[in-house]
């Protein structure tokens, strides 16, 4: 079949027609617009944060997410953002230059939340501006999507903004605007996308959880679900009750990896000096990953029963441990614990809220040793004295519990090697000599 191609300027489209003439047309409203993808170039993803080479978390030019429930320092990351981007010290496209950041905040005071906020986080003042709008019949009022977007696309393209904050995202919706409907919000929204992709500013909104439970998180946004689905990234955050961790996980992340580690952060209290007296604020700061998500924090559960179970669950995993000398392979623990009734499940969780540590065998039997965590604690120890190093590795090995010194047992050989009554790993006890303390088996 012969090609044909489509002229660009082919006007043909749907018309309007003024109800003064009648039915006459008018002027065309509407018409299709097709562009040939040849003359479209393929460009790089451009991302705002990327802490490491290949591991991009905010893309410039795209909406972003930040999600979870009240209190778990969504706006706190905003406000982190914002500082880092002041400074050109976000690893990422604007690493190394200072930029100007827009924020538009609803619900918080400038002069005693934010501002105080933003000095704490090390933010350039300079670089960081209150966006409000002035209505010649209203006066001054807050910024309203779509109706707005024209005249802020203008402000950040002169000014050369980086990062545009809204917090929260829903509150800017115009007022015949529902935000649980998918085609109003598409109408509210998709004009910010196109501007963010036009200026290559990240945009980020500030969004909350509903009310209902369940372990995905993009889920759980308010709202309808054209929030997630126009959003390129979205970060999640919630507070960790198992382990009382605060911890960032991301749960969408179209133009990159989704497979990024979480990272766990706290928010630390920090006086700024004020007029007539101190403001005392919060501030977020990173601590490192994480091997818990947000995903696991919303499996967890408040139910009593359930609660109590794993706190039975706790306890029953450390006497076992405890009663095996401080250490037992993950089957028998398994194996144990499923002859009282206890899940697989419930064993993990009291696992990880228990702190007991973990360590791949390797060579006869193989799996995965679990160890109490006061055992774990004294290994680390040990093992510094021995080595001059400092005591906090962040996982033991079997090389090194088996450097360790533990209480005698029947079990004693020379050498280092394998039990000769159970096969276990050996600990060492002195120069040239071994013990497994935990064997209950006699020596052949």
């Amino acid at each position: 079949m012969p090609h044909h191609p489509i002229p660009p300027d082919d006007t043909r489209g749907t018309w309007a027609h003024d109800p003064a003439v009648g039915d006459a047309p008018d002027f065309p409203a509407r018409r299709i617009k097709l562009t040939p993808a040849s003359s479209i170039d393929p460009e790089p993803v451009i991302w705002a944060w990327e802490p490491e080479p290949g591991a991009g978390r905010i893309p410039a030019g795209a909406l972003t997410l930040a999600a979870g429930r009240e209190g778990t320092g969504k706006s706190s990351f905003g406000i982190w953002l914002a500082a880092r981007l002041s400074r050109g010290q976000l690893p990422g496209t604007f690493h190394h230059q200072p930029r100007t950041v827009f924020y538009a905040a609803v619900e918080d005071s400038w002069s005693r939340t934010l501002v105080p906020r933003l000095i704490a986080a090390g933010a350039d003042l300079e670089r960081v501006y209150r966006v409000d709008v002035d209505d010649v019949l209203r006066g001054e009022t807050m910024l309203s999507l779509p109706l707005d977007t024209g005249p802020l696309e203008h402000a950040v393209a002169e000014h050369h903004v980086a990062a545009l904050i809204i917090d929260p995202l829903m509150s800017t919706l115009g007022q015949h605007t529902d935000a649980h409907r998918t085609q109003d919000v598409r109408r509210a929204l998709e004009p910010v996308v196109r501007m963010a992709e036009r200026t290559t500013a990240l945009t980020l909104g500030i969004a909350h959880f509903n009310k209902t439970t369940g372990t995905d998180a993009s889920q759980l946004i308010s709202g309808s679900g054209a929030f997630k689905d126009l959003a390129r990234a979205i970060l999640a955050f919630a507070h960790d009750r198992e382990t009382g961790e605060q911890v960032m996980t991301q749960t969408k992340n179209s133009l990159g990896k989704l497979d990024l580690p979480s990272l766990s952060y706290r928010i630390e209290g920090h006086d700024v000096p004020a007029a007539g007296g101190t403001a005392n604020v919060g501030r977020l700061a990173f601590t490192g990953i994480t091997t818990r998500s947000v995903e696991d924090t919303l499996t967890a559960t408040a139910d009593p029963e359930e609660a109590g179970e794993r706190a039975e669950a706790v306890d029953w995993l450390l006497g076992y441990l405890t009663d095996h000398g401080g250490e037992a392979p993950r089957g028998e623990v398994m194996k144990a614990a499923k002859a009282l009734s206890f899940s697989e499940a419930t064993i993990k969780r009291a696992k990880t809220k228990a702190r007991v540590v973990h360590t791949e065998r390797k060579g006869f039997g193989g799996g995965s040793l679990w160890i109490h965590p006061d055992s774990a604690q004294s290994a680390h120890s040990q093992l510094s004295q021995l080595t001059s190093q400092s005591p906090e590795p962040t996982e033991l090995t079997e090389e090194s519990v088996s450097r360790l010194d533990r209480p005698a047992s029947p079990n004693v050989t020379t050498g280092p090697g394998r039990c000769t009554a159970c096969g276990g790993p050996m600990t060492a006890v002195e120069p040239g000599q071994t013990t497994h303390p935990g064997c209950t088996q006699d020596a052949p």
